[in-house]
């Protein structure tokens, strides 16, 4: 009898870890489907196009997608379920992400830095677009979050820090990943019972040029440091780990394989500031112009 193909829906998957992550599942023989949403379709087709996979056991889709754009992120999300038709989504991986400054005003006139749309609102819209699927699917979601979030000390100043032009001089990516993991708490309380929600951190990379562009220093040398085959490793444990503590906020994977301690991210256990940063479908697309 043949293995069912399992189907993988990403963000960020087109480079970086993203990229080594599909890689490894593709040399498996366990069969999959995956639907990738990038930037640049033609290259990124063509860089996975390079690996001589075995098309005949596995299946890959580029749509087209600007995580900086949210109406871009509503095509790719019809686009999606139209290639999935009946079929179910057994994981959505949410691993985009990009470390600059949010010196710049809003793109597309949003009052929110590039940032900020693209490492949590922009992701949490697609949740919200592919939920219902998702509900149906009983999906796990993986969000691919960081051990910046630490660096999240005074919750006062996230307004201003994530907005277009605020010039902040504290860690812009720390800080939308901190809202992105109030994001994955929020998600795990809405689906409780039809989801997995499961946070995961890939380590220290140096090698994803995440940082280029930025202040942000990720020595080679660190002792902490791992290779972008690692890294995707470390999430790939997320896609499999079925050990989950009792209780439902421990919902962080570290890059060791352990859960870690609530202790450690404390501040986003507040419910009320998950419910602040995880706007409905329809306050998204009325703030962002986004309504017919």
């Amino acid at each position: 009898m043949a293995t069912i193909a399992k189907t993988v829906v990403a963000t960020g998957a087109t480079s970086g870890l993203g990229f080594e992550l599909v890689k490894q599942l593709l040399a498996q023989t366990q069969p999959y489907k995956f639907i990738l949403g990038a930037r640049d379709a033609k290259t990124a087709q063509a860089a996975f196009d390079s690996l001589k996979y075995d098309n005949s056991r596995h299946n890959l889709t580029i749509f087209p997608l600007e995580l900086s754009n949210l109406k871009t992120v509503k095509t790719f999300s019809q686009l999606v379920l139209d290639k999935l038709g009946q079929d179910k989504v057994d994981y959505l991986l949410l691993n985009a992400a990009i470390a600059i400054n949010a010196d710049e005003p809003g793109p597309h006139g949003s009052k929110w830095s590039e940032p900020y749309i693209v490492n949590h609102l922009s992701q949490h819209y697609l949740i919200h677009l592919l939920r219902e699927k998702l509900e149906a699917s009983r999906s796990r979601i993986v969000v691919v979050s960081s051990g910046a979030v630490r660096g999240v000390q005074d919750l006062s100043l996230l307004d201003n820090d994530v907005k277009g032009a605020s010039k902040t001089e504290r860690s812009v990516y720390s800080a939308t990943k901190f809202i992105q993991l109030l994001g994955a708490h929020w998600w795990r309380r809405q689906l409780q019972g039809k989801c997995d929600v499961v946070a995961v951190s890939p380590g220290l990379i140096p090698g994803t040029g995440l940082p280029r562009g930025t202040s942000m220093q990720m020595p080679t040398n660190h002792p902490d440091a791992k290779t972008v085959s690692e890294g995707a490793q470390s999430i790939l444990r997320a896609f499999t780990r079925d050990d989950f503590p009792e209780d439902p906020d421990q919902i962080f994977l570290t890059s060791w394989g352990e859960w870690w301690s609530k202790d450690v991210y404390k501040l986003s256990l507040d419910k009320n500031l998950q419910d602040k940063w995880c706007p409905s479908k329809g306050e998204i697309e009325k703030e962002e112009g986004l309504t017919a």
